[in-house]
């Protein structure tokens, strides 16, 4: 009996200990991260009278729409009503989404709460996670196949989710970055990388092997720096960034084929680095331009990017035009991003929560919300007291015990009040 004693107590030392708070400190977090995703999206009516929203919390229905159909993207409320007991992927959110419940691509359902809509959203843009398939591997998520940890990150531009291992470079810690860039949207949407030289979080640079550096003004040319570098005059020196000095020696332009030889001179390198300025200088007020003078690098691999990034692009009438034809005018809308919606959620949920306890003493006088109080700290104080017991004895708290708790603290409030005597003066 002693040594089954004995191992038991070994087990507990064992056994990590979780207290009360720990599991309430968990479960608000996990209500909070709910609440950032869910708490922008409204979990009653369906989505689809707002138009294209900008930005919601989205799902795919597997039951209704299998991989082999044409993809379809449900709103929060839809999920809830029209698809409760089917097999859904989570998408998180999407920018400028429609709800296709129930439309021409649902054969056999008609939404709930919205049916009258029409036929497709041709507005909507769909991938591969509307089939349960995220980043280049294509793969589910979880993985049941993929033993290796791994964190899934959102690219801002395309919305699709990647493993960090695929993304070509290590992504930073977590809280070192607020969004991603992927590497085919930053080859689609090359004018970033002129903005990454100076934003990015994991600074691009022109020292890494094989990487292409770019300098606006070059022309077909590949020049090439003289051994010695220290043969630019001050000046020069002052107009290029430090990341590029050393990276003079093979600078590459987009559209290269004729190098320079291995002797070019320094007034050749000064023309190249005027020219850069002269382009600058035709173009005042562009913030991209003034980038492009500057050296920067490109790379096949994924940026990551601080808070506030997108405020720092440029919006001359000439960059929104390129931001359109990409369809990435997204960009500059503030409200586009994902912690802003997740902010909204939080600030709309906080709204709708309401204290009890708080109602009630406001709606109180001052008397009486003292008397409230003080039942309340007895109340906490004599069940504090009374879990303590079960806690030193070992034993489970059942419904019972907590019923006849209160049974006896009523009990002894009707004594203190019965027994108390009332003056007048």
């Amino acid at each position: 009996m002693a040594g089954a004693e004995g191992h038991a107590g070994r087990q507990s030392e064992l056994e990590p200990v979780v207290s009360l708070v720990d599991v309430l400190e968990e479960d608000e977090e996990l209500e909070n991260e709910a609440c950032a995703v869910l708490g922008g999206s409204d979990s009653e009516k369906c989505s689809y009278s707002q138009g294209s929203v900008k930005r919601q919390a989205l799902y795919a229905c597997s039951t209704c729409t299998p991989e082999g159909e044409e993809p379809a993207g449900i709103c929060l409320a839809c999920s809830y009503e029209c698809h409760g007991s089917h097999k859904l992927f989570e998408l998180y959110t999407k920018r400028n989404f429609r709800c296709d419940c129930g439309n021409s691509k649902f054969k056999n359902l008609e939404c709930k709460l919205f049916p009258d809509k029409a036929k497709t959203n041709s507005g909507n843009k769909y991938n591969d996670n509307f089939f349960g398939l995220y980043c280049i591997c294509k793969r589910p998520y979880p993985d049941p196949e993929d033993e290796i940890p791994d964190e899934m990150i959102q690219c801002i531009v395309c919305e699709d989710w990647f493993h960090g291992r695929h993304l070509g470079a290590i992504p930073p810690e977590s809280g070192d970055f607020q969004e991603m860039v992927c590497q085919a949207c930053m080859k689609r949407c090359s004018f970033l990388w002129a903005y990454a030289a100076q934003l990015a979080v994991t600074k691009v640079s022109a020292e890494d092997d094989g990487l292409v550096l770019n300098v606006d003004g070059i022309g077909d040319q590949e020049v090439i720096k003289p051994e010695n570098g220290d043969h630019l005059d001050s000046t020069l020196k002052e107009d290029v960034p430090e990341h590029g000095k050393d990276a003079v020696k093979e600078v590459k332009a987009e559209q290269t084929n004729e190098p320079c030889t291995s002797s070019s001179s320094e007034s050749d390198l000064q023309t190249v680095f005027k020219n850069q300025h002269l382009n600058t200088e035709s173009q005042p007020g562009c913030r991209l331009q003034e980038l492009k003078a500057k050296q920067f690098v490109k790379k096949d691999t994924a940026t990551y990017w601080p808070l506030n990034w997108r405020s720092k692009l440029c919006t001359c009438k000439d960059c929104m035009k390129m931001y359109g034809d990409l369809d990435v005018l997204f960009l500059t809308d503030e409200y586009d991003t994902v912690l802003a919606y997740e902010n909204k959620g939080k600030v709309d949920q906080a709204a709708d929560r309401r204290d009890p306890l708080m109602d009630t003493l406001n709606s109180m006088n001052r008397v009486q919300q003292v008397e409230l109080i003080c039942e309340y700290n007895d109340l906490k104080t004599e069940l504090k007291d009374y879990l303590k017991r079960f806690a030193d004895e070992g034993t489970v708290v059942k419904r019972e015990d907590i019923q006849q708790f209160f049974e006896e603290f009523q009990s002894k409030k009707r004594r203190r009040v019965d027994g108390m005597q009332y003056y007048c003066s």
